[in-house]
């Protein structure tokens, strides 16, 4: 049986009321969660709510002793200290505080008394050491809780997602469970004892399990986990071989999904994010009002068939709807050719298909796979009407339909298995010596396991057993989930897909993080037909006869316009034969396509389609066609998707690996930005200015395939130092080998490059060569040739050589993170190669420029609105650095064309500090605030900038000289600017306005030219965003130019020497008004053994402002908790905004990040200049002259699915 009642009760926010039990020092961790905001340019920072109501902290912790970045690390020996204790994995770990377990039991007893029931408790490394958590269930239990504890549910590292699969599963567990009593009445004997066996329930795995123990967290999606199955039971060979693409398209959403002869489990589910017709009001021809969707288009066309509808269709109403849009859409567009509402609603369905296939490629080709590899399976009650179209773009030649198709997620789970999982984690290098603790271990498992299914009924030989090992690169974050080989060397096996998915392998441990015994119960065999047995037993398909049609109507198809076509009811279709397109399959659930290059082969189960001609409709240049404006803004975005998606995965540094500090973007042959990924803002609106650079550095013909270039000099468009970028040509291999077409590039931010300071971002550098390597363009790799003396040369040598300095402390992370970077712009050289082979460069290089100008008449749009709004007048704003700096920014925008003048004059002079800024970040603040505030979803890009003239006074804080210290400009300079814009909009009062960059470490070259193994590490610290006129302020977040990640606490304390006491909101930081700003953070870090630490902050002197009457939020503060190493006494000292200094073993350093200003008009403090109206982000400001565009995208769905 499946149920969707855990996912209904998920999206209603209908299930039990929680409380949650953790750490002390993190009650307010799933608020912050990773710290990043789900959507960058939503300045509302609009994240998930949260499931629990109240928080319970327990004062109890254990950490990990030593640390994996030592690089000479000691043996410890845990049987000579008391406090010392064996994990699960193995490894040491030292119990700091152990529980007061009746303080607990008075805590669950005020929770009981409010009428709480159900408990969630995550702590601190008991993914490992256990005890403390079940010891809380246990008192739990015995009280009446039902509880759910992250050790048992999750065991794996990392608290954040484990505490949120913990609240999660308390969240709908006693939902679930009521839900099923009341089922179980329905029963003599109310399916008690033996009988318990014989209710099964589908899980999220796509296994069958009882329902004594059937979980809330493993019902959510387990009905899209039924089709995987199914298609996986049913459209699947092993002996053919080709692996299936699995496209399931329900009523209101889509999936995707990948089967090659095996199930693979992730821990992140990412969807095809289409809304196909909206469960209320429903689509317009329901006649409910609804608005205008892709079931209106499919009706409108003739694909979807009235008199077989289950319900009556308007479609007169659907047709005036479309008739009234199409009259806007070209009113808006450019060009004497007018659009028909016959394309217009094509155009629902192209960009539908477009945005649908993103996520497709993104498994696919994301894990090293080509989608023409493939068939697909396609299923749900709409995926039959998309099925030819949605192959013919991917470049599939076969799709398989199951006569099931539409219910196919409820067949699967009547042909899955009952599976009981057991796993465990685990700490040791793969090799012939770990083998047999392994092997162990998995026989221990396996009989656990075993043990299950055999009370549920199963003899031992209908029972297998599957083997896993998660396992990873040392120093490496991504593991990859190894089932165990016919040859049993997983290490073997782990290479060789880790060479597939990311191109190349390392010369590194390998690590083992968990081992993962699946054990099936089969209760019977199933002998399923083959659809590729069936179609080679066929000597010579016959067509059916076009008498057996029950109908001709007319659809409407993209090359040939409107067609007659016969309508099949599948059951009189005799079993053999062939369906030539133009052709509908129709039957009680479902309407499948076929379009007039397609045939179909009737099957005693299937329908499988073959697509005769897989050539696309030629797209013309005369004129911008919106439909296809869309269509290449999601194939470029896919493309630097799929490149931070490749960084991400191959790097090794914790910087990009996991706070994903990196950008990806593909820029024209002149630098221009033609599209990016989700990434970081600050990057992505700079990053056109280093290209820009390289492009007019190399004459024609000096750039050669092969060449791949690396910089971050602030004169040659670099922001800080510790930001390398990585720039790749790309050249036209078909006509002129020589002429670049685009440019790839990615920029990550490096945990160290040199410098007078561990993790080269010094707090009181003053000149740029005090902070590390400055690169304005080396040749990294020269025709294929990787230069590695010439890196070492340029990271280590050069910045070593200055008084002082040391060269990169951190050079071989520098190196496996670089050759990351030259994989990723690999990647999407061969996506845009594909692109311009399968379209034309003609062509692509005109939807290239129309992207641009799309953007660009947005902002011209926004423009004239807010010169309206001003009734003409210059916007202006001040602000000023803690250093007393002025910011200063005049605003004239020209209301006829709207263009506009950003000018700074009046900001101060270069500072004696490492503030300055380049002005390529003036540029990324212009280009993020202006996108911001276009309500549109416009693809990020040149455009945005074109009506912009900037002007900044040379030697000035925005613009120094070449030799200022700029390490401080983009994290901190960066923040003000865009505060300082925003001002002068008026658009939101300010955010936290800085990074809080932290940076700890040791090592490298002394002043005697000694050098010491060691590390570097930075991060930055969330804050209080600013309230608006209609949204509130958001706590515990990232704002504006930043977006990285917080490495989650366990990692964290397993990596570094480091003991994270503290994570919390700083409640009451935002500033009051009508919207209150948000709350900043406290973080409160101690050392456990003795480093270099530095801060690098601002507004811990002037607070963030306030908007229209709203307060200021408060201003932050950095403390150093130094404890006396001969008496123990403790002192607090403030170390000010900016600070560097050793820090011993047991010293802190608390971080209390600023809140952001709130917004609250205030009829005294009016401005001199009258405004009609407030910004409000929800508003439709701007109408954008094109209907269709590239919208959402995986990383930013993958992010959004992070939060809590």
């Amino acid at each position: 049986m499946g149920t969707t009642v855990a996912t209904n009760a998920l999206l209603e926010r209908k299930g039990e009321r929680v409380a949650l039990v953790i750490t002390k020092g993190f009650r307010d961790l799933l608020i912050i969660g990773n710290q990043a905001r789900p959507h960058l340019f939503d300045l509302s920072v609009q994240k998930l709510d949260r499931l629990y109501e109240t928080v319970i902290e327990v004062d109890e912790r254990v950490t990990v002793e030593g640390f994996s970045e030592d690089p000479e690390p000691s043996p410890i020996d845990v049987d000579a200290d008391p406090d010392l204790v064996h994990g699960l994995t193995g490894e040491p770990l030292r119990v700091l505080k152990k529980p007061n377990y009746e303080e607990v039991r008075e805590s669950l007893q005020s929770l009981w008394d409010l009428g709480y029931r159900s408990l969630a408790v995550a702590l601190m490394h008991s993914f490992t050491f256990p005890e403390h958590e079940l010891e809380i269930g246990k008192i739990a239990r015995e009280m009446g809780f039902k509880v759910a504890l992250s050790s048992q549910l999750q065991p794996m590292i990392k608290l954040v997602p484990r505490a949120q699969s913990a609240t999660a599963d308390a969240y709908l567990s006693p939902i679930i469970a009521l839900y099923l009593d009341s089922f179980r009445k329905g029963f003599k004997g109310e399916l008690q004892g033996a009988d318990a066996n014989k209710l099964l329930l589908s899980q999220s795995d796509g296994g069958l399990t009882p329902f004594t123990d059937f979980t809330g967290l493993r019902a959510i999606l387990s009905g899209p986990a039924g089709g995987v199955v199914g298609y996986a039971r049913t459209c699947y060979d092993a002996i053919e071989g080709t692996p299936v693409l699995g496209f399931d398209m329900g009523g209101t959403s889509t999936d995707v999904s990948r089967y090659g002869g095996s199930l693979e489990h992730v821990f992140e589910s990412t969807t095809a994010e289409v809304t196909i017709q909206r469960a209320h009001p429903g689509p317009a021809c329901y006649g409910n009002g609804g608005p205008l969707t892709i079931t209106d288009a499919n009706c409108f066309l003739g694909r979807i068939l009235p008199d077989y509808f289950p319900r009556p269709l308007d479609l007169e109403k659907v047709k005036k709807d479309f008739l009234k849009l199409t009259d806007v859409v070209n009113e808006e567009k450019h060009g004497d050719d007018r659009l028909t509402p016959e394309q217009v609603a094509m155009g629902f369905i192209q960009v539908a298909n477009a945005t649908m296939t993103r996520p497709i490629r993104t498994l696919s080709e994301g894990r090293g796979f080509e989608t023409s590899s493939h068939n697909l399976a396609c299923f749900g009650g709409a995926g039959g009407q998309h099925a030819t179209a949605i192959a013919r773009d991917l470049g599939i030649r076969r799709v398989l339909i199951h006569q099931l198709s539409s219910i196919l997620s409820a067949y699967g789970m009547a042909l899955a298995d009952v599976v009981v999982e057991k796993q465990e984690p685990e700490a040791v290098a793969y090799s012939s010596d770990a083998t047999s603790r392994l092997n162990a271990r998995f026989d221990s498992l396996s009989s656990q396991a075993e043990d299950s299914l055999k009370k549920q009924g199963f003899l031992p030989h209908r029972i297998e057993h599957e083997l896993f090992l998660n396992m990873r690169y040392k120093g490496a974050d991504t593991a990859l989930m190894i089932s165990k080989p016919e040859d049993g060397d997983f290490g073997k096996a782990f290479v060789a897909r880790h060479h597939r998915e990311f191109g190349f392998t390392q010369p590194r441990d390998i690590l083992v993080d968990d081992i993962r015994v699946r054990s099936v119960g089969r209760a019977m065999d199933m002998h399923l037909s083959s659809p590729f047995a069936q179609l080679d037993s066929l000597t010579k398909a016959p067509y059916v006869d076009p008498a057996k049609a029950k109908s001709i109507r007319k659809i409407y198809f993209e090359k040939e316009g409107w067609v007659d076509s016969h309508v099949y009811h599948i059951a009189d279709l005799p079993k053999g034969c062939k369906v030539k397109g133009p052709a509908v399959a129709i039957d009680a659930t479902q309407t499948i396509i076929l379009d007039p290059a397609s045939e179909a082969t009737v099957l005693d189960e299937h329908l499988v389609i073959e697509l005769l001609d897989t050539e696309k409709v030629k797209v013309g240049t005369d004129e911008i066609d919106p439909i296809q404006l869309s269509v290449f803004g999601h194939r470029f975005m896919s493309v630097a998707e799929q490149m931070g998606q490749t960084l991400q995965k191959t790097s090794i540094s914790t910087n990009i690996k996991e706070r994903l500090d990196y950008s990806c973007a593909v820029f024209s042959a002149t630098g221009g930005l033609v599209a990016n990924a989700p990434h970081i803002p600050g990057h992505l609106g700079s990053m056109s200015t280093a290209i820009s650079y390289q492009a007019n550095l190399y004459k024609k013909g000096e750039l050669k395939p092969g060449d791949v270039i690396l910089s971050n000099h602030p004169c040659a468009g670099g922001t800080h130092l510790p930001d390398l970028t990585v720039i790749t040509p790309v050249f036209d291999d078909e006509e002129n080998p020589q002429e670049i077409l685009f440019f790839v590039a990615n920029r990550g931010h490096h945990a160290d490059i040199g410098g007078i300071a561990a993790g080269s971002m010094p707090p009181n550098s003053t000149e740029l060569w005090q902070e590390g390597a400055a690169i304005e363009s080396f040749k990294m790799v020269k025709e294929g040739v990787f230069d590695e003396d010439g890196l070492v040369y340029h990271l280590y040598d050069v910045p070593g050589s200055y008084p002082g300095c040391s060269g990169t402390r951190t050079l071989r992370d520098n190196i496996a993170d670089l050759k990351a970077s030259i994989a990723a712009n690999n990647r999407g050289i061969h996506l845009i190669s594909s692109l311009v082979k399968e379209y034309s460069w003609p062509v692509v290089q005109f939807y290239m420029e129309a992207i641009q100008k799309n953007a660009e008449e947005s902002v011209r749009e926004l423009l004239k609105g807010f010169s309206k709004r001003f009734r003409g007048h210059p916007l202006s704003a001040v602000d000023h650095m803690d250093d007393g700096t002025p910011l200063a920014l005049k605003i004239t925008i020209n209301p006829t064309d709207g263009s506009a003048k950003f000018d700074f004059t009046g900001t101060g002079p270069e500072a004696f500090n490492n503030l300055n800024t380049p002005p390529a970040i003036m540029y990324s603040g212009i280009i993020y605030c202006l996108r911001c505030m276009i309500s549109s979803d416009i693809p990020l890009n040149q455009g945005c900038l074109t009506p912009i003239e900037v002007y900044c006074p040379p030697n000035t804080l925005l613009s120094p000289s070449l030799k200022a210290a700029t390490v401080g400009s983009n994290v901190e300079t960066s923040q003000r600017v865009v505060d300082l814009i925003f001002k002068a909009f008026r658009a939101a009062a300010a955010s936290q306005g800085t990074c809080n960059n932290l940076t700890f470490g040791y090592g490298g070259r002394d002043e005697r030219g000694n050098v010491t193994k060691g590390f570097g590490y930075y991060e930055t610290i969330a804050g209080g965003s600013g309230a608006g006129a209609d949204w509130e302020g958001q706590s515990g977040v990232h704002t504006h130019i930043t977006n990285t990640r917080m490495t989650d606490p366990e990692t964290f304390e397993k990596r570094y020497p480091v003991l994270l006491r503290e994570f919390s909101i700083r409640n009451g930081s935002g500033g009051r008004g009508r919207k209150r700003g948000g709350d900043g953070c406290v973080r409160d870090i101690e050392l456990r053994r003795p480093m270099q630490v530095s801060i690098l902050s601002e507004r811990r002197v002037n607070a963030p402002y306030g908007m229209a009457g709203g307060g200021e939020g408060e201003r932050g503060v950095n403390l150093w908790i130094r404890k006396d190493p001969f008496d123990g006494s403790v002192r607090t000292i403030s170390l000010g905004g900016r600070a560097t200094t050793p820090m011993g073993t047991g010293d802190r350093i608390v971080v209390m990040t600023p809140g952001g200003g709130g917004y609250g008009k205030d009829p005294e403090e009016l401005d001199e200049v009258e405004v009609d109206g407030e910004f409000r982000m929800h508003e439709k400001f701007v109408r954008n002259p094109h209907l269709f565009r590239a919208q959402g995208s995986v990383s930013a769905r993958e992010a959004m699915g992070t939060q809590n």
